[in-house]
C-alpha cells in the first residue's frame, strides 16, 4: 500500500497532524496498533493549563503552551463545525489551591514565577477561593486564579479528530501493529505490519511511549521516550453547578465535565507498561480529593483507569525531522499532549509539506538528543 505520508500512531498527535496534512491534499495513512485515540489521549483529563501546570526551568514548554492556547479557540471551532461533535471546551479558568502553610508557601513561589513571566494570574485568600467554588474545603488557605487556563473533553476531541481525518480523505488502519521499519543506506524505505508492506514518500512516528520501541528504527534516530503511568478516576457530580473550574491542588487535579463527570488524577509513576490499578494510588488520590473537595465523600465513582504519558529525557516534546531524510518524529509530549495538540498539528504539517521548521518548533528538534 502506498501513500504520500505514513503515520505510525493514531492518538491525538498522529490524527491531528494527519488531519492537517489531508486538509492540504496529502494522501495520508495512519497505522494504529490498537484502537485509535484509546491510549494516553483517552486517559487524559483534558487540561489546557500552561499557567497552572508550569514547571520551573521549563520556559520553552511554557512558550509552546501559550502558542497552543492562542490557536485553541479556532482549532475547536473548526473541528466542531466540520464534524458536528461538541467538544465541551470550558473557559472558566483554573484555580490552584493550598491548605497547609507549606503548601501556601509553594503556591506563592509558583505565583511569583508566573507573574515574572507575565502570566495573568491573581492571588486569592482561602475565603476568596471558596467564593468562586463553595464546594471546596473550608481549610484551604490560599489560591491562584488562572483565567487563561481552560479544559476540554479529550474523549470527544479524539472522536472529532478521527472523524475529521476520515472526512478529509485520510486512511486509518486500526489493530495494525508495525513489525519492522525498513531503513537501508541511510534512507527510509517502507514499513512492515505483519505480512503487509506499506510504501510512502515519508514517515512520521507519533506512537507516544511506544515510539522508541519500533523494530528496525535505527538507533541514531530512536527517540528517548518512556511510559509514565498515570492512574485516574471519575465521580458523578450531584448537580450541574457543583464545580465549575478546573482545580489544581497538591498531588491532585479535578476537572468537571458538562456531562456530569468529574475527573480526578493523576499519579506520576515510572512503572513501565504495567496497567495494574493499585490500592495505594487510589488511596493517595482519594485522600487528596477529600481534603480539597469534602463533598466527594458521598459521590459515586463511575470509572477508574490508567494511561501512559510519553515522557522524553528532558520532559519536552520531540518534534521535527531526523537525520534520516523523510523520517519525522512527533512524540514525547509527556503531560501536555492535549494542550499541545493544535500547535503540533499545525506546525508539524507545515514542516512536513514545506520543508522548513516553524519557529515554535525549533527548540524541540530531535537533533538535541543526537
Amino acid at each position: 500500500m502506498s501513500s504520500g505520508t505514513l503515520i505510525i500512531g493514531g492518538g491525538i498527535v498522529g490524527l491531528g497532524i494527519g488531519w492537517k496534512l489531508a486538509q492540504r491534499g496529502e494522501a495520508v495513512t495512519v497505522l494504529e496498533r490498537g484502537q485509535a485515540g484509546r491510549e494516553a489521549s483517552w486517559a487524559a483529563a483534558g487540561l489546557l493549563a500552561p499557567a497552572t501546570e508550569v514547571h520551573y526551568q521549563e520556559d520553552r514548554n511554557l512558550a509552546l503552551g501559550l502558542e497552543a492556547m492562542r490557536l485553541y479557540p479556532a482549532f475547536v471551532a473548526e473541528l466542531e463545525a466540520f464534524t458536528g461533535i461538541g467538544l465541551d471546551y470550558r473557559t472558566e479558568g483554573a484555580l490552584a489551591v493550598a491548605g497547609t502553610a507549606d503548601e501556601a508557601a509553594d503556591l506563592k513561589a509558583l505565583f511569583d514565577y508566573q507573574r515574572a513571566r507575565g502570566l495573568p494570574v491573581t492571588w486569592l485568600t482561602g475565603e476568596e477561593v471558596r467564593e468562586r467554588e463553595p464546594a471546596l474545603s473550608p481549610y484551604l488557605t490560599a489560591g491562584v486564579f488562572c483565567p487563561m487556563d481552560h479544559h476540554i473533553d479529550n474523549r470527544r476531541l479524539m472522536e472529532a479528530l478521527q472523524a475529521a481525518f476520515l472526512k478529509s480523505g485520510g486512511t486509518l488502519l486500526e489493530h495494525t501493529e508495525v513489525t519492522h521499519i525498513r531503513c537501508d543506506g541511510g534512507r527510509y524505505r517502507g514499513v512492515l505490519a505483519g505480512e503487509r508492506e506499506f510504501q510512502s514518500r515519508r514517515l512520521l512516528i507519533a506512537a507516544g511511549p511506544w515510539s522508541g520501541l519500533l523494530p528496525g528504527l535505527p538507533e541514531a534516530v530512536r527517540p528517548p521516550v518512556r511510559p509514565v503511568k498515570g492512574q485516574l478516576f471519575s465521580v458523578r457530580a450531584p448537580h450541574q453547578d457543583f464545580l465549575r473550574h478546573f482545580i489544581r491542588a497538591p498531588h491532585l487535579y479535578v476537572a468537571p465535565k458538562s456531562d456530569g463527570r468529574i475527573v480526578l488524577g493523576a499519579t506520576v509513576e515510572e512503572m513501565g507498561f504495567n496497567r495494574d490499578l493499585t490500592a495505594g494510588a487510589f488511596y493517595t488520590l482519594l485522600k487528596a480529593a477529600w481534603e480539597t473537595l469534602p463533598g466527594i465523600y458521598e459521590l459515586p465513582i463511575t470509572e477508574t483507569w490508567c494511561g501512559f504519558r510519553p515522557g522524553s529525557r528532558d520532559n519536552a516534546p520531540i518534534l521535527g525531522p531526523t537525520a534520516i531524510p523523510e523520517l519525522y518524529l512527533a512524540t514525547g509530549h509527556y503531560r501536555n499532549g492535549i494542550l499541545f495538540a493544535p500547535v503540533t498539528a499545525q506546525y508539524m504539517s507545515e514542516l512536513i509539506l514545506e520543508g522548513r521548521t516553524p519557529a515554535p518548533l525549533a527548540p524541540f528538534s530531535p537533533a538535541r538528543f543526537a
